[in-house]
């Protein structure tokens, strides 16, 4: 009995680390792709050529800014919104709302993180550009703004989903502790309970802000597709262009080792390495307040 229990926990154990292993050598794989088929592009298009402000690959013009900036503009513009929205609702379900609201906000919520894209695309298409274009006044809703609004109802449910739990997390002791000493509840949520889950709070936030940057759909169908490079606030209200919907849209139509294939793959590692950076600078700072806390307890 004793050596069938320990050869099932050695298969156990071995496949948990082939199962954790196998996640690094899977992205490993898909960079080393990116590289192979996107490096050429430093050959093939000069570095001012590359880094320019038209992107225009009929006539070979193949400057990435304004995809760059359209992208960054999205998802600043979504993580403005997802952010106070998400972490208020993850704070209204975890310490304000009743029982009975909370069983059904919940799993609400985690529906809402389910919809297909696509299907919010169709619903920006519909409702929400017309009603950007007349509030607004624009000469079309197919904007960044359009974009950036639906990008920040596509992340909300991460971020409400993940620091919700984060909250739940933190001990009921340090709420008594704090209620106990004389603070209000409000008191209590706001310097006790929200430091207490900072750090599960920041991973949501950072998991929303990557949502943002990989969703591909709705923006290809509510942002207007114009490559233009955006300069100041004005270009939240005029169409744009980002780096996920050029990738998508054009993939399709290219020539297998053109230079505009070779492009394409360059912008992949772009947006691979944006991703990157903001998953490390998360769990960076993740890991450095973990190890305060850990310093102040002991």
């Amino acid at each position: 009995m004793d050596n069938t229990l320990n050869w099932r926990e050695k298969i156990i154990t071995r496949f948990i680390k082939v199962s954790g292993y196998s996640a690094i050598i899977f992205v490993g794989l898909i960079f080393y792709f990116l590289l192979r088929e996107g490096l050429p592009t430093l050959r093939e298009v000069r570095f001012e050529s590359l880094f320019a402000t038209r992107w225009y690959p009929i006539e070979e013009y193949f400057g990435i800014l304004p995809l760059i900036g359209g992208s960054l503009i999205v998802t600043i513009g979504a993580t403005l919104i997802a952010v106070p929205f998400g972490i208020g609702t993850a704070v209204y379900i975890s310490e304000i709302a009743p029982r009975w609201m909370r069983e059904i906000l919940k799993p609400l919520v985690e529906v809402l993180g389910g919809l297909p894209s696509v299907v919010l695309g169709f619903l920006g298409i519909l409702v929400l550009s017309p009603y950007l274009r007349v509030l607004l006044n624009l000469p079309t809703g197919l904007t960044a703004l359009a974009g950036s609004l639906l990008l920040g109802g596509i992340a909300i449910p991460t971020v409400v989903s993940v620091a919700e739990d984060a909250l739940d997390a933190v001990p009921r002791s340090y709420r008594d502790a704090a209620l106990a000493l004389g603070a209000t509840e409000w008191q209590t949520i706001w310097r006790v309970t929200l430091p207490a889950a900072r750090s599960g709070v920041l991973t949501a936030v950072m998991l929303g802000v990557g949502r943002a940057i990989g969703e591909t759909m709705t923006v290809m169908m509510v942002t207007g597709n114009a490559p233009v490079m955006p300069t100041g606030l004005g270009a939240l209200f005029a169409p744009a262009r980002t780096m996920t919907a050029t990738i998508a849209a054009e993939m399709g139509e290219v020539a297998n080792g053109s230079v505009h294939y070779h492009v394409l793959f360059f912008i992949g590692i772009v947006l691979f390495m944006i991703s990157l950076i903001v998953n490390v600078t998360a769990s960076a700072v993740v890991f450095r307040q973990r190890k305060r806390q850990e310093r102040i307890l002991s």
